[in-house]
């Protein structure tokens, strides 16, 4: 007999009048402006200017929204046959995770270039803000009831409504909330990142790297409870391999990036030396993010409700949301 469970949502929107607010996108609205806020403080703490967070996490955001959807709609298109114009319904969900990390980092990197930023430093301010907004962002999955893990009974099992159910779990009520899972190991790699910048034994810029291997690690552990997968390979979802090469990929980097990178740590004050020597170190960031991402841009799904499958960017479990991975 279960004793406590988390229980369904009351919705996926709020109507007022013709007008539909979509949590999903309520809350990766509230993630993108709470990641740039933190971004803020810690580039004025280095001696920025704050409204230049501003510039590059504007763009940042609308590059890795274009990049998730384009992402996961290349993955999934026949589930956009009958209804092609629903590509750019994004509030439904949708998106591939690893494909907007991917264009959003690397549109970041070159528009903090453009600005005249010193990249590592920016790098090094702006990152530990994205898996706040991933920990925000993912609740959306929740109001979506997409995304959620395999059957459980535990006290913080997720109800999920009949409706919602994929095959073959139709028979069981509550599920592993997967979505919470995540949204507390990003809020930990956040405090990682914060930790290790404050210690000052990285070199300038590793905090991206370490940023990668620590969600590819995450993805990995969570996409093991998922059920909205159809794709396997060796018992692996796409997304687990995926996840599975950025972390490696993270490690590479990190060590690379430890001989090659600003002979500066993470936490040092900008001024007009670094801003010189790190225009080529962003090339190398720009150029090493890439590597180890691309392999994800072709084969991810994430949004409010998108990742690999239905809800999280794979084949979504109702004809009403598509989930993002």
């Amino acid at each position: 007999m279960m004793l406590a469970t988390i229980p369904p949502p009351p919705g996926q929107q709020i109507d007022i009048g013709p007008l539909s607010i979509h949590y999903y996108g309520v809350l990766i609205g509230i993630g993108a402006l709470v990641a740039i806020a933190i971004g803020r403080r810690r580039w004025a703490a280095l001696g920025g200017d704050p409204d230049q967070v501003d510039r590059v996490g504007f763009v940042a955001v609308f590059a890795g929204l274009a990049g998730g959807r384009i992402g996961y709609v290349l993955t999934h298109l026949s589930s956009f046959a009958e209804r092609p114009w629903a590509v750019l319904f994004v509030w439904e969900g949708g998106l591939a995770v690893f494909g907007g990390l991917t264009v959003g980092i690397v549109v970041g990197v070159w528009y903090a270039r453009r600005l005249g930023m010193p990249v590592a430093a920016a790098v090094d301010a702006i990152i530990p803000g994205l898996p706040v907004a991933q920990a925000i962002g993912r609740w959306g999955n929740y109001f979506n009831q997409e995304l959620y893990g395999t059957p459980a009974d535990l006290p913080w099992a997720l109800e999920v409504d009949p409706a919602r159910r994929v095959a073959p779990y139709t028979e069981f009520a509550t599920f592993h909330p997967t979505f919470l899972y995540e949204s507390l190991l990003n809020l930990a790699l956040f405090g990682v990142l914060v930790f290790l910048g404050n210690r000052q034994r990285l070199r300038q810029g590793s905090l991206l790297w370490v940023y990668l291997a620590g969600y590819g690690l995450i993805r990995f552990s969570v996409e093991l409870l998922r059920t909205d997968t159809t794709f396997r390979l060796l018992g692996l979802s796409r997304n687990n391999w995926i996840a599975l090469l950025v972390f490696l990929g993270g490690l590479a980097g990190l060590r690379w990036w430890q001989r090659r990178g600003p002979d500066r740590p993470v936490g040092t004050p900008i001024d007009s030396e670094d801003a010189s020597t790190d225009i080529d170190a962003s090339t190398d960031i720009a150029n090493g993010s890439t590597d180890a991402a691309s392999a994800t841009t072709t084969a991810s799904g994430t949004g409010p409700s998108s990742d690999d499958d239905p809800a999280a960017g794979g084949d979504s479990t109702t004809p009403s949301t598509t989930p993002t991975g």
